[in-house]
């Protein structure tokens, strides 16, 4: 059933292509937003960049500061998205990451640098030949070595593409 799926997809992504999803395409992005950890809160700026690898199917990196509080936090994350091919103004799209988190000190108190790996879900829309919003949902999944934990959360980006 996987297989069958898997080759369903990759057929429809070489009869579906062109735009800001196909071959060589590279996306940049950026987010900001809030968020709370360790009874902090914090600002979370972000930038993005992506490169598709075949039709709809993007890898790249990210880099996300957390800004206004200690511990200062700064995360690296390796995405894998596929975008589902379409004829539609949304495209749904469904993907996998890894992320490794540094974390910094506060002056006594040091914390663990940790692994963070997961899926998400969402829906992108082209707003430009050049530009695109995506929304989605992101489940992850924490490890520090010493407690693992999970979150959802929303998430909201734009960037574009060339």
């Amino acid at each position: 059933m996987k297989k069958t799926l898997l080759a369903l997809l990759l057929s429809a992504t070489a009869i579906h292509a062109g735009g800001i999803f196909s071959i060589g395409h590279k996306n940049f992005g950026f987010n900001i937003g809030q968020q709370n950890a360790y009874g902090n809160d914090y600002t979370v700026i972000g930038v993005n960049a992506n490169y598709f690898l075949i039709d709809n199917l993007s890898t790249g990196v990210s880099y996300q500061t957390w800004l206004g509080d200690d511990p200062s936090i700064n995360q690296i994350t390796i995405p894998l998205t596929y975008h589902i091919p379409l004829e539609m103004p949304y495209r749904p799209f469904v993907g996998t990451f890894y992320s490794h988190t540094f974390m910094g000190d506060n002056g006594h108190l040091h914390y663990r640098d940790y692994d963070s790996y997961g899926g998400r879900i969402g829906v992108t829309m082209q707003t430009t030949s050049s530009a695109y919003v995506s929304f989605g949902w992101v489940e992850e999944w924490y490890d520090d070595g010493i407690t693992s934990s999970n979150r959802g959360y929303p998430q909201v980006s734009g960037g574009f593409s060339f």
